[in-house]
């Protein structure tokens, strides 16, 4: 080592000193490179960094969340009025359905979409101009309230509170009754301003100033019934309210709650049963109700909420004019239903002459009746109020 320094100092090249210079190099090569990358490597940091800053991704949207699969609102009703109902049963000619109870609330059911003319676009009913109720020569005041009552001139209520007819008209009849109304205001103003006068309306006796949506159905041109609570087969599970008329009652009771229903208001052609598919099977009990319906000069209606109803028999026996239903229109409450119904209920009026169909004020029910009322007269019927039916059978 010591001869390799020597000759290093001597200025004479060797091989050694070759190599610690080589080793300078290398070395000094190395920190420059390292210098740079250094310096430079900062440098494209920031670049990076810059080229980055406030870049956002494009993702792609998300898909757009399904619309819910409900009708569109007819233009019948804004709201689903509140009918606490049972559903309709069945007509005679088929087997009736177990009466339920439905809760206070309409449910609310999908729709196709309405292709045909809606009843907005109807021109609104010419009314016709009812005699003024109450009359008072057809009234009895009571602790309760008015009565009807027969005038000492022999006029019954349900004909003089009836809503006109040309009895000439041969064309087959039918009529259309709306029942449980009152419950709902939207609905009930619907039904009395929307639907032709000739649709006969009826009241629930515990609607909220039922004497005044009386007054206004008439003086829309309406023909009024109320609706008479009847013990169904499955109550007290069905209830069809406070003032039912039970077959467990006696038949002094079953008149008291009955005058408290008459005595809601005025200017009504008679009564129609809600529910009642056990009490009109009982004779027992129907035949004081309709004897005094026939001492106050109205009429009755049978919903038929049993096949195996007695109205006929007993109402026949007493004289007390009465009509049947034929058909609930909305036992199923879609538009393909009702319009079966409906089809059904001109084939029968074209074989017996006359026919009878009953509805809820359902928003799809009072529009099908709205797209199909109009339809009647180019098929040769007439549309009537039900007291002319009753007014027919009792001319027979």
């Amino acid at each position: 080592m010591a001869a390799t320094l020597a000759r290093y100092r001597s200025g004479k090249p060797s091989g050694g000193k070759l190599l610690v210079g080589a080793w300078c190099t290398l070395i000094l090569g190395v920190g420059v490179a390292a210098g740079w990358l250094l310096v430079m490597g900062d440098v494209r940091l920031e670049e990076r960094r810059g080229y980055s800053a406030g870049v956002t991704v494009a993702l792609p949207p998300l898909p757009p969340a399904p619309e819910a699969e409900t009708e569109s609102p007819p233009a019948v009703a804004a709201v689903t009025p509140e009918l606490p109902v049972e559903s309709p049963p069945a007509p005679p000619e088929t087997k009736a359905p177990p009466e339920t109870k439905a809760p206070p609330v309409a449910p609310v059911r999908a729709h196709p979409p309405v292709e045909t003319e809606t009843m907005a676009a109807l021109p609104a009913p010419v009314p016709m101009v009812l005699k003024p109720a109450p009359d008072p020569g057809l009234v009895e005041e009571s602790q309760k309230g008015p009565l009807p009552a027969i005038g000492k001139d022999g006029r019954e209520p349900w004909r003089v509170y009836a809503r006109p007819f040309d009895h000439k008209d041969t064309r087959p009849r039918i009529a259309i009754a709306i029942n449980w109304l009152g419950l709902s205001g939207a609905a009930t103003e619907t039904a009395i301003q929307q639907l032709p006068g000739g649709v006969t309306l009826a009241f629930a006796p515990y609607a909220e100033n039922l004497a005044r949506w009386v007054e206004l159905a008439r003086a829309a041109g309406h023909e009024v019934l109320l609706n008479l609570p009847m013990e169904p087969l499955n109550y007290p599970a069905n209830d069809p309210g406070p003032q039912t008329l039970l077959t467990s009652l006696s038949p002094a009771r079953n008149l008291d709650r009955l005058e408290w229903t008459l005595s809601r208001g005025t200017g009504y052609v008679g009564v129609t049963n809600y529910m009642g598919s056990r009490f009109t099977t009982s004779e027992a009990a129907l035949k004081p109700v309709l004897q005094a319906l026939k001492g106050r000069g109205l009429l009755f209606l049978d919903s038929r909420s049993s096949s195996r109803s007695l109205v006929s028999e007993v109402a026949a026996e007493l004289g007390l004019p009465w009509v049947e239903n034929n058909r609930f229109l909305d036992n199923q409450a879609s538009r393909v239903a009702i319009d079966k119904e409906l089809a059904a209920l001109e084939t029968m009026a074209r074989v017996q002459g006359h026919a009878i169909g009953i509805g809820f004020p359902y928003p799809v029910t009072l529009e099908r009746l709205a797209a199909w009322i109009p339809t009647l007269e180019r098929k040769g019927f007439v549309l009537v109020p039900v007291s002319a039916v009753a007014a027919e059978k009792m001319v027979r």
